[in-house]
């Protein structure tokens, strides 16, 4: 096939933020996991498939499969839909109060 260029699971992107290894990251509207450290501005490779560990909103408790949105202002997960980009699933239950749920990312552009 002529037109493949590469599997998609990591990207290379233009940081909007600076970000640690690890951090959420959302361009556009692709979502995913920085693999390392980058400044804004700088590339940075977003890990799209897999499950991830990662900053929650505190005073929400999680269902499994409760579908997962990012909240670009604060820049953690939350199941509240209003002004956010949803961006993967519950891989796991989160209690009320916690600060990290358990999601997966499928790579999906939403």
């Amino acid at each position: 096939m002529k037109n493949y260029i590469a599997p998609g699971e990591s990207i290379t992107l233009t940081a909007p933020y600076d970000v640690n290894a690890g951090d959420g990251v959302l361009v556009g509207s692709i979502f995913g996991f920085a693999q390392a450290p980058a400044a804004t501005g700088e590339p940075v490779v977003l890990v799209r498939r897999g499950r991830f560990s990662h900053a929650k909103t505190s005073a929400q408790a999680w269902t499994e499969g409760a579908k997962i949105y990012w909240n670009n202002s604060t820049r953690v997960l939350t199941t509240a839909a209003s002004g956010n980009t949803l961006v993967a699933a519950a891989a796991a239950a989160a209690a009320d109060p916690s600060d990290e749920g358990e999601v997966l990312v499928d790579g999906t552009i939403r």
